[in-house]
């Protein structure tokens, strides 16, 4: 099967590279190779390769940033998505397009997860613009399938994770305060890339809903992280009220996935079984790269 991987340099795009190229003829590009928000652009390197299946990957996913930065993010996350539904209809070729949690607005009580059936309702402008990519892919095609998901780490680009080890490396002693009133499910961007192959294979269409199992706050992730490690740090619980930020974030991001334990292809695993595998695979990696920035 032809795939093409858009955003294929990111944290997701490489993994999926990586896992859907075991198996398939894979195209990867990231932006400097392919603008998406260039139709014509788009619609030559799809018809060029003959692709099959289209995985997008690629988003304006700096949150704050999108508040103020508002005619990128809606060119991205929403222009985008859109001339990858067009071109995908005019190629006869599967959609497959990564969504977030941020469609919904969080205010179901913890530890009640959102599923496929419930209402988005975004309350930042990045997830404004990732429900309009939504709603503009199921007008245009029905070949797709809309997968949503939340709290993504993995070796490649930057991260929470990333973030919080460079922290306690540069000064340990040093407070730091991490939100512990917001709770998800941190997710393994390869493992989230096992599901998306498994997902090509299937029959599935629609929208899917997929992270890891359990769920957590940031605070509690940060720790248990470093705590992994093995190294000291001095990290703080604060409220969401005590930490404000441009991007009005949800309260409430746990996903459920529903659809996908119901079809029998449910491929994620608990959160903390993931993050235990990705310490052990690339504790030594995640420290060189700071020590050498």
């Amino acid at each position: 099967m032809k795939i093409m991987i858009l955003g294929g340099k990111g944290q997701l795009g490489s993994d999926c590279t990586k896992v859907l190229s075991e198996t398939h003829d894979v195209m990867s590009v990231d932006l400097d190779e392919l603008d998406i928000t260039d139709i014509a652009q788009v619609e030559a390197a799809a018809g060029n390769f003959g692709a099959d299946v289209i995985v997008n990957c690629a988003a304006f996913t700096r949150v704050d940033d999108c508040e103020s930065e508002r005619d990128l993010a809606c060119e991205v996350n929403t222009e985008g998505p859109t001339n990858l539904a067009v071109a995908a209809k005019k190629e006869g070729s599967r959609l497959i397009h990564i969504s977030t949690d941020y469609v919904f607005d969080g205010r179901k009580k913890a530890p009640e997860a959102y599923t496929e059936k419930d209402d988005p309702d975004p309350i930042s402008y990045y997830g404004v613009t990732k429900l309009a990519a939504e709603e503009a892919i199921r007008k245009i095609t029905d070949n797709h399938i809309i997968l949503r998901t939340a709290w993504l780490y993995g070796i490649r680009g930057q991260n929470f994770l990333k973030t919080m080890l460079a922290l306690a490396l540069k000064d340990p002693q040093r407070e730091i305060k991490i939100v512990n009133d917001q709770f998800g499910s941190p997710t393994w961007s390869y493992r989230l890339a096992l599901q998306i192959a498994r997902l090509i294979e299937s029959e599935g269409n629609g929208t899917y809903h997929a992270t890891s199992t359990g769920y957590c706050t940031w605070y509690e992730l940060a720790t248990y992280f470093l705590g992994r490690m093995g190294f000291p740090h001095s990290f703080v619980p604060c409220t969401t009220a005590e930490y404000p930020t441009p991007a009005v974030r949800p309260i409430n991001s746990i996903l459920e996935n529903k659809r996908l334990r119901e079809a029998g292809i449910n491929l994620m695993q608990g959160w903390k079984t993931d993050l235990d595998e990705f310490v052990f695979r690339f504790r030594d990696r995640l420290i060189n790269e700071i020590r050498e920035e």
